[in-house]
Parts: C-alpha cells; structure tokens; sequence
C-alpha cells in the first residue's frame, strides 16, 4: 500500500491510497470469508459456496464493496496517526474509488475535512471592555424573598381581580383569522401573571379578571416567532377566568432561617448569601470579561472552516438542548412538534451561532499553541490535591475514584486559566460605569475546553407552555 496527499478546497486534504493487485485479492478473499453466509447459490448449503461460483452467480464485484470497507478500516487511521503533524481530521471522509484496472490492484480515494489553518490579526496589545458586577443590598433581598416564596403558601383568593406575581388558571383558545391553530389551546392552565412565560401582551390583558369572568384578548405574534405559520400573525384568545391564588410569605426570623437556610440567625443568612452573590458575581464578571476577549481577538481571525466542524458544533448545541428539555420533562420531539419545525429548520437555527464559536475555539486552541502554554503534572497533582482535601481524602485516594478524563479536564482547565491570564496581561481591559447589563453570553469557544459553560443559544431557551400560544419568541436574539 502507498498513499499520497494534497490540499483540497475548503480545508480539506485529498487522501489517494494505492493498493497493489495482491492486496485487492486478500481484500476480496476476507470479504468473501466474513460474508459468504449471506449468500445462497442452488446445490450448495448457504455459506458453503467457493467464492468463484458466488461471483459467478452474483456478479463480479460482489464483494468489492465489503473489500473496500477492510481496506479502510485497516489503513485509513493509520494514514491519520502517521499524518497527525500535517493535518489533523474533523469529520468523517467522502470515500472514492479511483483506478481499478485489471491486474493492477485498485485506488481509493478519501477527501477529509481537517481542522483549518487560523490566521489571526492580534491578540495582544488591544483594547478590550470588562465587566464588573456589584452586589447591592436590592440583591440580598431579592434571595431573602426567594427563600421565603419557596415556603409560601398558595391561597385561593375570590374578593379581587387577578393582579401581577398571582397564579391563574384559565381556559383559553387562540384562532388567527377565525381558524384555530395547532397548541394554541388548553384548559385549566396555571400561568404566573408577569412571568413573562407567553407572547407580549397576553398576560397584561389577563391581569384584572375575576374568577369567571370571560375576555376576548388580542395579540401579535413577533415577527421572528418559531412558528413559521404564526409569525406577526394578529391572534385572538378567548379566555376564561377559572382560579385565582397568590402567595402569602412567611414571616422572616430567626427560627425560619434555621429550619430553611442554615443559618442560626437573620443577619448570619443574609452575610452568607451576600458571601454567596459576591462569588457568582465575580464569576460573571470573569466569564463575561473572558468572552469579550475571545470576540474582540475574533473581530482581527479569519479561518476557511469545514462544514463538518459546524455540524459537529451544531450536534452539541442540540444535544444540550435536547438534556436542558429534559429536565423540564420534555423530549426534543414534542417540543418540536410544538413549534411546528423539522429537525433540518430546527438545526439550521444554530448555524449563525455554531460557525463563530468554532472559530473561537479554533482562536484558543491557536494562541495556545504558539504562546506554549501548557500545565506541568506538579500543577496537576496540586490540583488534585486541592479537590481531595475538600472531600476529606489524600490524593491518593480521590485519584482512585476519579475517572481519568477528569484528570485531562483539570489539565485544560489549568491551560485555559493560564491562558486567560495572558490575554488579559497583554491587553488593555477598560471597564464604563455601568456595573449590570443584560444577561450575558459565557465564552462560546470554550465549551469544549475550559471550565466554563458554553453560553446558552436562543433556540435553547425552554418552552413557557406546552401551547404553541404560550412559548415565547424561540429565535429571538439576545443582546
């Protein structure tokens, strides 16, 4: 066998293999062995026929397809393996044949995507906006009434209309142009009024309902609503008013906290959750201020990537969403059933999203490359002792019980810090005086290696209602 290769379009690399005459033969030969009981021929027991009288009742190349598949599974990944400093592959190859002459052994042909070449402007020397976040006492008290919603109890309330932060149940139908439509129905439903869990403008025009009261309510779906058939459609909602409850608190004190927050008083609970907010608020600011680095250095990188590097990312993108569908008890099918969507249109959300976070990744993986950042075994160990002596065990011991990909994880996590430190050493971090902003993205280029989640796309955002009428704007963009 000899094999050559060359540099194809769109970051591919052509694989040509040359197998000699022989070769074929002990291809066809072990084809013929692994195969042969498939095959039944008159006068022979099935599998006992000699291989010349299959090809001859059967044609030729009967067994050439399987031949072909040995031959790849026997030399492809080697050729990979050996290959590895070249070119590195990120999807599965489109497999040819070339020459098959008789008596002259046959070629095969694989074109495979690799992971392309990153060229980057700069990554040192720029401008680059952080982020800091601030915990206010607003903030303190808005998870004391959190701890205390969790042991409120749900009273029914008959003397006023329905009001914002009330729980409802309602009947209601939906029709667009005097036709109802598929999920835009249901009985003795319970929406939190102000939850902002259906389309805008529905719960506002609930509000001031009493119990049996019946309304006409009219809406518009946005003009980017995942239902194509619905998109800024004008839909009228009858409604119809059937309970209404709301939350009363408990009262907040020392003997509550100790039996919900475990703490031993009021001022020891709220210490701890400022404790507590303070941490997630540094996390953010650092995730947040790591992602507009990644972009910023982005902004300057260019990279011809593969389709197959997207589809692998759009195939994480769905799976996590598929997993975060699951533990609100939804199966991706159903949701998408909802929505109306295939698959296809449902993956073709992600592309926008899928191709610039390839890219960042590709961006990290290059940086790192060339600046040599690496994490020796010391720092490993040290790592790992760190985590054992938060569980109570030597090294030795939590090694044992950990699985070996965690040692790899806390290696690139090692990596992806010292990383971080440089870029932000080596740029100019500047911050404005705003100290909050809408919900931010967490770096997307570092779902795959670091220690940070990848960010959460629109289309993951999780279903209101199982009502078409009730999910909000799925394909939304974020800020």
């Amino acid at each position: 066998m000899n094999y050559t290769h060359a540099v194809g379009e769109k970051s591919t690399v052509k694989i040509t293999i040359d197998f000699s005459e022989e070769e074929w033969k002990d291809a066809i030969s072990k084809a013929y062995l692994k195969t042969r009981g498939k095959y039944s021929v008159p006068g022979f027991r099935k599998g006992k026929a000699p291989q010349p009288v299959l090809e001859n009742y059967y044609g030729k190349g009967v067994f050439f397809e399987e031949a072909f598949n040995y031959l790849y599974s026997q030399h492809y990944f080697s050729i990979l393996e050996k290959e590895k400093e070249n070119f590195t592959a990120v999807g599965e190859p489109e497999l040819s044949v070339g020459d098959m002459t008789e008596g002259k052994g046959v070629t095969l042909i694989a074109d495979v995507p690799v992971k392309p070449e990153v060229k980057i402007a700069s990554y040192k020397g720029l401008k680059i906006k952080k982020y800091e976040y601030n915990v206010t006492d607003a903030d303190v008290e808005a998870e004391v009434k959190k701890l205390l919603e969790r042991d409120a109890a749900e009273v029914e309330v008959k003397d006023r209309a329905a009001k914002n932060g009330d729980k409802v149940n309602i009947d209601f139908s939906g029709s667009v142009d005097g036709e109802k439509f598929a999920g835009g129905t249901a009985e003795e439903y319970d929406l939190v009024l102000g939850s902002g869990s259906f389309i805008p403008g529905f719960e506002e025009q609930v509000v001031g309902l009493k119990v049996g009261d019946k309304k006409d309510i009219t809406v518009r779906f946005p003009d980017d609503y995942q239902a194509e058939n619905l998109k800024g459609k004008e839909a009228v909602f009858a409604i119809k008013m059937n309970k209404i409850t709301e939350k009363q608190l408990p009262e907040l004190n020392d003997e509550f906290v100790k039996a919900h927050a475990g703490a031993d008083t009021v001022d020891e609970y709220k210490d701890k959750t400022r404790e507590k907010l303070l941490k997630q608020a540094e996390n953010r600011s650092r995730d947040e201020t790591e992602n507009s680095i990644v972009e910023e250095i982005c902004k300057g990188a260019a990279a011809e990537i593969p389709d197959a590097m997207v589809e692998s990312e759009i195939d994480r993108m769905v799976q996590d969403f598929s997993y975060r569908l699951m533990y609100q008890g939804i199966k991706l099918e159903e949701y998408l059933k909802y929505l109306g969507q295939s698959m296809k249109e449902f993956r073709a959300q992600f592309v926008s999203q899928a191709t610039p976070r390839v890219l960042q990744q590709l961006v990290i993986e290059k940086i790192v490359k060339d600046e040599n950042i690496t994490a020796t075994d010391k720092e490993v160990d040290e790592k790992i002792a760190e985590q054992a002596k938060s569980v109570d065990k030597t090294a030795e011991e939590y090694k044992k019980t950990i699985d070996p990909r965690q040692v790899d994880y806390i290696k690139n996590d090692l990596i992806i810090t010292k990383l971080f430190d440089f870029l932000k050493a080596n740029n100019e971090l500047y911050s404005d005086e705003k100290t909050e902003k809408p919900a931010a993205k967490k770096p997307a280029a570092k779902s795959a290696s670091s220690k940070t989640e990848a960010s959460k796309t629109t289309a993951e955002k999780k279903p209101a209602a199982k009502a078409t009428a009730a999910k909000k704007p799925a394909t939304k963009k974020e800020d």
